[in-house]
């Protein structure tokens, strides 16, 4: 009787629904464990890898009309890929290199080190019978490195409109490979891809939906947000986390 009298709004009805499902919605999508053969190849790559060059990103497409199926040549594997611009790739390797910095412990080579060896060696190689993998393992094998980390950018759409109010939401695609110099072999691959969405529009985003502050993110931050994770995902033992100074007031009135 009173609910005929004094309806509830609509939007008030959704957001309890919203706020009652949050939890669940959040336990469904805990990562899972990883099994003790994960842990074991996880740890051994922890030992091996010391040393890396950073290739750095490239654009999978360059100019051209968009969508089109893009192969990696080093994994073999394919992706929708649209033209993303230079200044896209520079500002990617820009963020990966300094998140590198903070959060491992390897001994790194920058990408402005590693591309002046990959051109030494196309120019050496005027028939081009070098393969991709094959140039990535001679880089590494110059620096006698434990592994090149090299990636793609399958996309980059910049957002239109503002925090709050977006016409077009960002959305980028890329992803990361750490390949072993002496054999060529795929060490660990991550890729991302995400086109924000409200939380109306996709509820299991939740955590993208925290990290926003329920703001339209650009794709500069967007992408940031994915290379983090990435980045917790690849081998190599993290480096610790500094420990804040706590001020103490010391009682020197007896000296």
């Amino acid at each position: 009787m009173f609910e005929r009298i004094f309806p509830k709004p609509k939007s008030k009805r959704l957001w309890l629904l919203v706020l009652f499902c949050i939890p669940f919605l959040w336990g469904c999508h805990k990562d899972t464990k990883p099994t003790a053969y994960q842990t074991a190849y996880q740890t051994r790559l922890q030992e091996e890898i010391q040393k890396v060059v950073v290739m750095g990103f490239r654009a999978a497409m360059t100019e051209g009309p968009g969508p089109n199926l893009v192969e990696n040549p080093i994994t073999g594997t394919s992706f929708l890929a649209e033209p993303v611009s230079e200044d896209a790739v520079r500002q990617m390797n820009k963020i990966l290199f300094s998140k590198l910095i903070e959060g491992k412990q390897w001994t790194l080579v920058s990408p402005g080190q590693a591309r002046g060896v990959m051109a030494s060696i196309i120019d050496g190689d005027r028939k081009m019978e070098e393969t991709p993998r094959g140039m990535l393992q001679t880089v590494g094998k110059t620096f006698e490195a434990d592994a090149v980390l090299t990636g793609r950018i399958y996309r980059w759409q910049k957002r239109v409109g503002s925090d709050f109010a977006a016409e077009r939401p960002a959305s980028v695609s890329f992803d990361l490979v750490l390949l072993r110099p002496s054999n060529g072999a795929i060490l660990w691959r991550g890729h991302f891809d995400k086109t924000q969405q409200s939380l109306f529009e996709d509820i299991f985003d939740f955590s993208t939906y925290v990290k926003s502050a329920g703001r339209w993110l650009t794709a500069e931050k967007l992408a940031d947000i994915g290379l983090q994770k990435l980045i917790m995902e690849m081998p190599g033992t993290p480096k610790p986390k500094k420990e804040e100074k706590k001020e103490t007031s010391a009682d020197h009135s007896g000296d």
